[in-house]
């Protein structure tokens, strides 16, 4: 079973930034593929960013792509932390962000969320105006 913990969200004004931090843990000496998703309300969830066990791999939506960045914490024993770096944020990025993890022995960025084993309780991110 994979523990997925999410922190960094917050309130911040259009054109700010934000850093999204997310650990997966479980079964020791594991690498999860992990991935970043939102749900605004009224809305789907949707996929935001992920990336794969290497970190080699990584998928943006279509919104994001050019504004935000996926990166794994590269220290020895941290490869479980992920960071969602959000630059220049808008109103429509105002959502719950998830954060989820899956165990695989592939090298892939996972799309879907029903391809992920495990969730983090979520963190609001407010953009204003």
């Amino acid at each position: 079973q994979v523990q997925v913990v999410e922190s960094g969200g917050g309130l911040v004004q259009a054109g700010g930034s934000l850093r999204l931090s997310c650990a997966a843990s479980g079964r020791t000496f594991y690498i999860y593929a992990m991935g970043w998703f939102r749900q605004a309300p009224g809305k789907e969830r949707e996929i935001v960013a992920s990336i794969s066990c290497s970190g080699s791999n990584t998928y943006y939506s279509d919104s994001v792509k050019g504004r935000f960045t996926i990166s794994r914490d590269g220290r020895d024993g941290a490869r479980n932390t992920v960071f969602l770096e959000m630059n220049n944020l808008n109103p429509e990025d105002t959502a719950v962000y998830y954060c989820a993890a899956r165990q695989t022995d592939g090298d892939t960025a996972y799309l879907e969320a029903y391809e992920y084993h495990g969730w983090g309780q979520g963190t609001q991110v407010t953009v204003s105006s």
